[in-house]
């Protein structure tokens, strides 16, 4: 960084940060912390009533939001350069690990998205992608020239497109579209043209004929059910139909917490992962759902300002990709319980059950405190 850098920063902003325990002992940003300590409470509330008030998943889930805020609190103590130096080593041991899923994966549903060590855990290799692939792009750019020249973009998108290969073979259509998106944000905000970003667009919608014929068949039927559930109400239709229903019927306020008619009498399908949203709709109504995305709106505000006040590009592009990421999370899965986006299969944050996407989630706000608190010069 150099001088002139450093004095225009401190001259500009005219301020001078007050050294706090939480953020310069603890390294930890307190917005944050508050913010994720509510989602997850509501969440496990929500998560109580999907399951018809059994415990044991509640409790599991707890365990595992405990572990998420533990990871969190140890990876915002490391260094933002260490992630940069790992960034190389992380990215090809996610590609390892998808890899050896694509061959030795357990297949639930007709995919092989898991990785078993017997006795110790299963998990998600494409979970750990969704973390190591802003990281590396990030790495990549920080010590180039922005915005990165046509050489720079084509191994950037070399770099997004093994994952999202490995993924989308499994087959995980959720995970390559979050993929997908995330790294072509972070092209975005790196700085290419804005002729090359409608140029690419229109490309895509000329390929979309192409794309149909490589879909697989059970991803081209979503398409069309989304555009119809109608045409098989009691088969692939099933899903969005109760879901829109639950939602529907909750009114303002909704039927009442634990009240919800359509998940108690097990019409509504995935409740406590895919379509928990739509218990929230129907049991809390839009008030509810709308408290939820406040919250939601409140996390990705301040992982903006973290964002805009990173020192140099690799924690510009980290934070506003993590934070992306979270945001795609939250945009894909109410588009798919709402009827606007097909169902790929993405939990909602912090609500859904479900452990690697957790864990991920915690451990990307650790990446983005660790890069607003251990700031090089002060403000």
């Amino acid at each position: 960084m150099s001088a002139d850098f450093v004095r225009q920063l401190s001259g500009s902003m005219g301020l001078k940060r007050e050294r706090t325990l939480v953020g310069d002992v603890f390294h930890l940003d307190l917005p944050i912390v508050l913010n994720l300590i509510l989602v997850c409470i509501f969440g496990l509330l929500i998560l109580y009533s999907a399951v018809g008030r059994d415990p044991d998943p509640v409790l599991a889930q707890s365990l595992k939001m405990f572990a998420g805020f533990f990871i969190m609190f140890s990876v915002a103590q490391i260094p933002p350069v260490f992630f940069m130096r790992l960034a190389p080593w992380f990215f090809s041991f996610s590609v390892v690990l998808l890899l050896i899923t694509f061959f030795y994966g357990i297949e639930i549903k007709g995919s092989k998205r898991w990785l078993k060590i017997p006795g110790v855990i299963s998990f998600q290799p494409s979970e750990l992608m969704k973390l190591a692939l802003p990281i590396m792009l990030a790495r990549y750019f920080q010590d180039r020239h922005l915005p990165p020249k046509a050489r720079y973009i084509f191994w950037a998108i070399v770099i997004i497109s093994i994952p999202v290969m490995l993924i989308g073979a499994q087959p995980d259509l959720g995970t390559s579209v979050i993929l997908i998106s995330t790294g072509v944000f972070v092209l975005f905000v790196s700085g290419i043209s804005w002729r090359l970003v409608f140029g690419s667009l229109a490309i895509g919608f000329a390929l979309a004929p192409a794309l149909w014929l490589l879909m697989r068949e059970y991803q081209r039927q979503r398409i069309l059910i989304l555009l119809n559930p109608e045409s098989d109400a009691l088969g692939a239709g099933w899903n969005i139909i109760q879901s829109k229903t639950a939602i529907g019927s909750g009114g303002i306020f909704g039927k009442g917490l634990f009240q919800g008619t359509q998940s108690n009498l097990d019409f509504l399908p995935e409740t406590k992962t895919d379509f928990v949203l739509a218990v929230l709709g129907e049991e809390l109504g839009f008030s509810g759902v709308m408290l939820l995305l406040i919250l939601y709106s409140l996390l990705i505000w301040r992982g903006v300002i973290l964002a805009v006040n990173a020192q140099d590009t690799f924690g510009r592009l980290v934070s506003v990709s993590i934070i992306f990421t979270f945001f795609v999370y939250v945009f894909v899965n109410i588009g798919m319980v709402s009827g606007v986006l097909p169902v790929v299969g993405v939990p909602l944050p912090f609500v859904s059950y479900g452990g690697t996407s957790v864990l991920t989630l915690f451990a990307g706000f650790g990446v983005m405190m660790s890069i607003q608190n251990h700031r090089r010069i002060s403000l």
